[in-house]
């Protein structure tokens, strides 16, 4: 299975609930965590949704 690392680059303070909850879906707590997820069509769309809030790492 392929996997992905995402990184929170931004806080998560004074953003919309549902994007604060999809940050936290991500299993993304602190600013600079990089959390190491597999590769799914619902991920990505996780990750789309809250592109302004995360990086994907190479």
């Amino acid at each position: 299975m392929n996997k992905i690392k995402v990184r929170l680059l931004k806080s998560t303070n004074s953003v919309k609930r549902g994007h604060r909850d999809t940050v936290r879906g991500l299993g993304l707590k602190r600013i600079d965590q990089i959390v190491e997820l597999v590769d799914t069509p619902a991920v990505r769309g996780m990750i789309n949704r809250v592109a302004h809030l995360v990086r994907i790492e190479a």
